[in-house]
């Protein structure tokens, strides 16, 4: 998945998705890390059996979610489809931005190959 940010909601892109991922990284690689729980919080929508495990900055902020089960996997793909996904991923990233204002996302890419290869993951592993 990738989230294109809104370039006028930021005064510089480039800027923001490094402190963005920078940040990211830092949290997620330490347990104990100050800003653990506020981050949790705001990812908490996402439910117990699914997890953001890689924030990559590319020509936009890549993101990997891993869903350990169907349900994760379909819920994840409601909240993108309603536009709470977007909304979540925009507190984390003015959150991690620590931005003034909201760091806005332009576009937020879920390949439908990528979602159909995840269901076609769940419904191998059910079969076998």
């Amino acid at each position: 998945m990738d989230a294109e940010l809104d370039n006028s909601s930021v005064d510089n892109v480039t800027r923001t998705e490094d402190r963005i991922v920078s940040k990211w990284r830092d949290v997620s690689a330490n347990e104990k890390h100050q800003l653990r729980e506020q981050i949790d919080e705001l990812v908490r929508p996402f439910g117990l059996q699914t997890r953001l495990v890689v924030l990559e900055r590319a020509n936009s902020v890549a993101l990997l979610f891993l869903c350990l089960t169907l349900s994760a996997l379909m819920s994840l793909r409601h909240q993108w489809c309603s536009g709470q996904l977007r909304n979540i991923l925009q507190s984390l990233f003015t959150f991690l931005a620590a931005a003034n204002r909201t760091v806005r996302i332009k576009r937020l890419t879920w390949l439908r190959t990528d979602y159909e290869r995840s269901l076609k993951f769940f419904s191998s592993s059910e079969q076998g």
